[in-house]
């Protein structure tokens, strides 16, 4: 004990004498005294600094912490709390934001039948190849197919045999324009605002998507597809935010479920959509022609509220709160927290813009963006390996129609398991069930060894591989089944996460970036089918092995269920882990003290001037 004392008083001093000459330093970069006391003080740098005391000393960026961007000057803290105070004041979820939500279920539909024409629009021809005398291969039976269900391009344009390849670059075209349309309309939504983004996608698609349709070959229709799915990724996207940011916490999800179950709507009418056209022409300019209903949506939808305050554009806020007041029949009059108030004090603040890549100034936030995105890719990607084992050979429409029906099942189960566990179980629960089913799948791929009691008689051999074949059948179908409905409740589950982890100010672009992953996971598919699905096997084991990491990751996010949107960057990196089960590590901090933790509280200088604030995980408790 004596030896500990003597230490830490010899310690000491040293301690404060590099708090007192880093106190002066800055004392002179400030043009105040050269001379510093040793005990509290204070001091102001152009009026505009804060207190500095010895024993508070302000962070420095350490052990790799960056330090959190400070708030600017008059940011009014009752308008940032946009689902606390602004919404409750203007009528909560009333009449005018359920009109609004109802209005972007209707593109969904829309969107819906684009995302799914492929199916029919590239839907390869049943022919058989032959060698004529000079070695090319010519297609031994008319590549008109009457069985298909419509007309297709490559039937016209003789894409079969060696020209093949040509349609996998098509499906390719509108998958890579959808990547590239997350990507960059999403950091342009967050600079530019949501309604002009939403504005020039639907006049472009409407150009592009009927451009397609008069199409002379296919390296014009892969162009001008690759287009259409860059403006259909912004319209999906700036519908997605503006949803999001329109409901209270306890509306958000069920909202977003709703739109998923109209895009499966969309899917199960599709096919019918296809054999009333019968002709790939007709049938694009009926997809696109409906989204001529949009274009009132720039005088029908305001912008979003939350992007508004967040990116202080209090003038256009001002009007829009009054107009969401009236709508929903709210008294202006009567403001008894003085919302109204700040906002008049906050008019002269000039707009501020932000862009995706402030994200890499953060400590946490990126970290749960990366590992959303690692979840969506790979939902999205080992979905189409469980979807293989259910449709290799067949060539019905009912297996379109059972995929269809997997993907309502999962909407539906997907609402009460994450009511029940919240975001991050819910999110945990359908990744493990995914890992299972893929793993046991795995196995049944590599044949069962045959009993050598069955090898003495062809027939007793002949019955036992018949039967280990059925089984292997019936298992394969049943866990790729399991794992489909798993693996699209991972996906639907891991881009509404990202929505609600995000701050606005740069939502866009962290939603675009989960929604360009699950765009590469779907790429996949067209991928396997280019290589004859050759690799199948690797591409399988690979996903799995990321299935895995996504279970040691995701207990790492944050839970958002029943909690308010972030608004500003400092709000989103001060979300924490919170135990998933009672119990565990009880000295994590609760949501008013959440903006300590980014902060570096167990550094030898903090640790010596206040060793009572210091614990094992740097936050103060």
């Amino acid at each position: 004990k004596n030896s500990k004392r003597s230490r830490q008083a010899q310690l000491s001093p040293v301690a404060r004498g590099w708090a007192v000459a880093l106190t002066k330093q800055r004392l002179r970069a400030c043009g105040a005294a050269a001379a510093a006391p040793t005990s509290g003080w204070m001091r102001n740098c152009d009026g505009d600094m804060a207190a500095l005391r010895l024993d508070g000393l302000e962070q420095l960026p350490e052990n790799g912490a960056v330090p959190q961007t400070p708030e600017p000057r008059g940011t009014s803290r009752l308008l940032s709390r946009v689902d606390a105070a602004v919404l409750p004041f203007l009528g909560g979820f009333g009449s005018y934001q359920r009109r609004l939500v109802a209005l972007t279920w209707v593109p969904a539909l829309l969107i819906a039948f684009s995302q799914f024409s492929d199916s029919f629009l590239l839907a390869q021809p049943k022919s058989a190849c032959a060698r004529n005398v000079s070695g090319i291969a010519m297609p031994s039976v008319s590549p008109i197919d009457s069985h298909s269900i419509l007309l297709q391009p490559e039937q016209l344009w003789q894409l079969v045999c060696d020209e093949e390849w040509k349609v996998h670059i098509a499906k390719f075209s509108l998958l890579v324009g959808s990547i590239f349309g997350y990507l960059l309309m999403g950091a342009m939504a967050d600079w530019l605002g949501r309604i002009p983004v939403l504005l020039v996608s639907v006049l472009s698609v409407l150009a592009f998507g009927m451009a397609v349709a008069f199409s002379v070959d296919v390296a014009m229709f892969s162009t001008l597809r690759f287009f259409e799915g860059f403006c259909l990724a912004a319209i999906r996207l700036s519908l997605f935010v503006l949803r999001i940011e329109l409901c209270l916490p306890g509306w958000r999800f069920s909202m977003t479920v709703v739109a998923s179950l109209v895009v499966v709507g969309g899917q199960l009418l599709m096919p019918g959509l296809a054999a009333v056209c019968r002709d790939w022409q007709i049938l694009q300019v009926l997809i696109i022609v409906p989204f001529i209903l949009m274009l009132p949506y720039v005088w029908v939808f305001p912008e979003s509220l939350r992007w508004l305050l967040a990116t202080q554009h209090y003038q256009r806020a001002k009007k829009q709160m009054y107009s969401i007041a009236q709508s929903n029949g709210v008294e202006t009059a009567t403001d008894p927290n003085g919302i109204l108030t700040e906002l008049e004090r906050e008019l002269q603040q000039n707009p501020r813009t932000f862009c995706i890549t402030q994200l890499s100034s953060t400590r946490n936030l990126w970290k749960s963006i990366v590992v959303l995105c690692v979840n969506s890719l790979t939902g999205y990607g080992i979905h189409h390996c469980f979807a293989r084992s259910v449709l290799e050979g067949s060539t019905s429409h009912l297996h379109y129609y059972a995929l269809a029906g997997i993907a309502m099942a999962s909407c539906v189960v997907l609402c009460p398991v994450v009511v029940g566990f919240g975001r991050r179980g819910g999110l945990l629960t359908f990744m493990i069930i995914t890992a299972l089913a893929s793993l046991l799948q795995l196995g049944l791929l590599k044949p069962l060894p045959v009993s050598s009691s069955h090898q003495n008689t062809q027939i007793s051999l002949s019955l036992s591989v018949f039967l280990r074949d059925t089984l292997n059948r019936r298992f394969s179908v049943a866990f790729s089944i399991i794992g489909m409905f798993s693996s699209r409740a991972v996906s639907t589950l891991s881009i509404f996460y990202c929505a609600e982890i995000t701050p606005t100010v740069i939502r866009g672009g962290g939603v675009g970036l989960v929604l360009a992953s699950a765009g590469f996971g779907m790429l996949t598919a067209p991928l396997m089918e280019l290589h004859n699905q050759k690799g199948f096997f690797l591409h399988h084991v690979i996903l799995t092995c990321c299935t895995l990491l996504c279970i040691i990751c995701i207990p790492l996010l944050p839970e958002t269920a029943g909690q308010p949107l972030p608004e500003t960057l400092a709000e989103g990196e001060g979300l924490l882990r919170r135990p998933l089960v009672p119990g565990e590590q009880h000295h994590l901090l609760a949501r008013p003290e959440v903006r300590e933790y980014s902060r570096v509280q167990d550094t030898p200088l903090h640790q010596v001037l206040n060793p009572s604030n210091s614990t094992a995980n740097g936050v103060r408790t």
